[in-house]
């Protein structure tokens, strides 16, 4: 029962919880559910489909190999500094709630 006093005071924190399932939604349901999104757009509206299509038509043709490649290169390097900034966000979050706690635990002493 004082579990769930101090959890209504404001008390205990399950923000460290929290903040752990926001980081996989972010990390893995963002991009997993934009892909989602792109293609569900791309199949209702024809519009979309038809201006997708001939813009990689057009891109295809006008472009080389090998800046194709390095385009899909630059892109996942873009995509992993990102991934890496979410992370280290998430992990100044939970360290300020962790130095929080500690410093509640030296003030009660």
């Amino acid at each position: 029962m004082q579990g769930f006093i101090d959890f209504l005071t404001f008390r205990s924190f399950i923000s460290p919880h929290v903040l752990v399932v926001c980081y996989y939604i972010g990390a893995l349901g963002v991009p997993v559910g934009s892909w989602f999104f792109a293609r569900w757009i791309k199949r209702k509206y024809w519009v979309v489909s038809d201006i997708y299509e001939s813009s990689k038509t057009t891109i295809f043709n006008i472009t080389r190999t090998k800046d194709r490649m390095l385009f899909y290169v630059l892109f996942a390097l873009f995509f992993f500094c990102m991934e890496i900034l979410w992370r280290m966000m998430f992990e100044f979050l939970i360290a300020y709630l962790q130095m929080r706690e500690a410093l509640l635990e030296l003030a009660t002493h």
